[in-house]
Parts: structure tokens; C-alpha cells; sequence
């Protein structure tokens, strides 16, 4: 008897382990969604995931990627990421860590923050929409997704850069006090923030009437990486506490779009826990952005452009294969 009972708890750990390992992918499936969003106009979101079904290239705006579209869905209990975009961006912005997590067999859903992407910057001070926004792809990726049954509602995390960062730390728990915004730029009038605000005709001082309730959390978010996080200053030790997920915060040591000390040094220093906190020396605010081709370089050199020496794609590949495993740790 208890030869047989020992005999079941072996094989009841090793389902466990079985369910929990990840799904190497031979290839990855892809599709676009619209995601209702109340009484406005559907979320824009792309999803990655794991499929046996072979892959061709296939253009995403101005790149290409090596997908299956609308392919079936491999394997079972898929842990989740959703990613969130700087500012101006689209839901293709990270398209490469997406592909990479998709490939070790992640499911990778990112949204296009609607009010501030490349072709609409009408609401891009409008900081709680991200949220919230975030927020409706995590609801429709577990509950309506065609492949939801597939997911591990237990494992979700969450990938963000720059207004991404800002928003994925706000879904994780944490609460910005956007008054700081107006001191800190009359001190700093020369920062980005700070000159965008000024020829756009923004008074410094809205954010005194953001109401602390206007954020939306989200607690099935279990695991955090975050790359060049915007409006750190704006995060107060108290603001943070609520950040209960394990954290990852990538800082770019030549990053002038978000100067060091005021973005990412206040977060490093307020979370609850200390972040694995990882420094890119030699890069730029926008080398955390995929690599560009030439006619993209061409289009929009302000974001393609490295630093003499910087090899965006060996970074890129260096640093996704550590956002995946940083996940799978985080969320095993």
C-alpha cells in the first residue's frame, strides 16, 4: 500500500512538472483581434503563440516577420504575457520579444493604446487610459480569446517600455502622483518631458486634478519586465507598495530621451523588492526597440539610431533570450 501510494505522488509531480514546462514551439502562430472597449472603437491587439503549423514571412507595418496567421494553437496551460508599448508606438513595437517568447512557448498579446500610437497622440496625456486598456487585453485574452481554455490564468506577465513601462507598473499595482510633474519641470525644463509639455501647450500643472482612483490594477499580473520606464519620478515609495509582483527593470546608460537619475534610479530605489535590475551600457533610450532595416532607418532615424560600437541586434537577442527566461522563472 504504500509502495502504490508513494508510486502515485512520483506521478502526480511529474503531470506537474510536465503541465508547467514550457511548449518549444517549431513555429509561431499570429493573429490581429479587435478587443471591445466600451462605448469607443475596438482595441487594435496582435497575438503571438505557440503552432505547428509551418510559418512564412509576412509583413507588420514596416517589418517582417516569420509567422503562421490564424494557425492552430500548440500545447496546453500556455502561460500569458501582455506587452505594452512606448509612446507613439503600436502593438507591433516589440514584435521581435514577442516572436521570441511565442517560440518558448509563451502566448505574447500586445495592444495599441489607443489615443497614443504613431497615428493618433489625441489622449497621449491621458495616462490612465494605458491601464485600463491593458487591463481589457488581460479580460479578453482569458475569457474570449478563441484559444483561451489553452491559457494558465495563473501565469500571466507583463513586458513594457518607456509609456509601456509606466503603464505595466500601474497594472501591477503601483500609483503615480502626477503633481510632481509641474516641480519637477520647472527644475528640469529642458527634459523631453518637459519641452514636449511646453510646445504642445500643456499646462505642467495637470496633473493635479488626476484623481488616485483613476488607476486600474490588475492583480492576476504575477511577473514584471519593464525597460526604460517613463514618469519614475512621479512614484513615490507609498505609490509603489503595491507592486507585489517580482520585478525586471532594464536601464540604458546613454538614454538622454529620459535622463538618469529621475526614470529609472526612483524605481529601482522604491519597489518593495529590490528588481533584477540590469544595465545596458552603450545604449540609448530606443535601442530597446527592434532592430531597423534601411528603409525604416531612413523613415525614422530619431529611433534606429545607435550609439557608434552598439549592435542593436546582438543586444536584441541577448536581451530577449533573458526576458524569457526572466518569465519562465518569474512565472513558473
Amino acid at each position: 500500500m504504500e509502495t502504490t501510494v508513494r508510486l502515485m505522488a512520483i506521478v502526480a509531480a511529474l503531470l506537474a512538472l510536465m503541465l508547467a514546462a514550457p511548449v518549444l514551439a517549431a513555429e509561431v502562430g499570429f493573429e490581429e483581434v479587435g478587443i471591445p472597449d466600451g462605448a469607443e472603437p475596438p482595441l487594435t491587439a496582435g497575438i503571438w503563440y505557440p503552432t505547428d503549423a509551418p510559418a512564412t514571412p509576412h509583413a507588420l507595418g514596416n517589418v517582417t516577420q516569420t509567422v503562421a496567421p490564424d494557425a492552430p494553437i500548440a500545447g496546453r496551460q500556455l502561460p500569458l504575457v501582455v506587452l505594452s508599448h512606448g509612446g507613439a508606438g503600436w502593438y507591433g513595437s516589440h514584435y521581435d520579444t514577442a516572436l521570441a517568447l511565442a517560440r518558448a512557448g509563451f502566448v505574447a498579446a500586445a495592444v495599441s493604446h489607443a489615443g497614443d500610437t504613431f497615428d493618433d497622440q489625441s489622449r497621449v496625456l491621458q495616462l490612465w487610459r494605458r491601464p485600463a486598456q491593458l487591463h481589457r487585453l488581460v479580460d479578453y485574452m482569458l475569457d474570449d480569446w478563441r484559444g483561451h481554455e489553452r491559457l494558465d490564468a495563473n501565469r500571466v506577465g507583463a513586458f513594457g517600455f518607456s509609456n509601456g513601462g509606466f503603464t505595466v507598473l500601474v497594472a501591477a499595482g503601483g500609483a503615480p502622483n502626477l503633481s510632481k510633474i509641474a516641480p519637477f519641470c520647472e527644475v528640469h525644463a529642458e527634459h523631453d518631458l518637459c519641452e514636449a509639455l511646453r510646445h504642445a501647450g500643456v499646462d505642467v500643472h495637470f496633473g493635479a486634478n488626476v484623481r488616485a482612483g483613476v488607476w486600474v490594477h490588475d492583480a492576476r499580473i504575477k511577473a514584471v519586465v519593464i525597460a526604460a520606464p517613463a514618469f519614475g519620478f512621479a512614484f513615490g515609495r507609498a505609490g509603489l507598495s503595491g507592486v507585489r509582483a517580482p520585478v525586471q527593470l532594464w536601464s540604458a546608460v546613454d538614454d538622454r530621451h529620459q535622463p538618469h537619475p529621475w526614470y529609472d534610479e526612483p524605481i529601482r530605489d522604491r519597489l518593495p523588492r529590490a528588481p533584477d535590475y540590469r544595465v545596458v551600457v552603450n545604449a540609448g533610450h530606443y535601442d530597446f526597440l527592434p532592430p531597423c532595416d534601411a528603409r525604416l532607418a531612413r523613415m525614422r532615424p530619431e529611433i534606429c539610431g545607435s550609439a557608434p560600437g552598439f549592435d542593436r541586434a546582438a543586444f536584441h537577442r541577448r536581451f530577449n533570450a533573458d526576458v524569457v527566461r526572466s518569465f519562465e522563472s518569474m512565472l513558473r
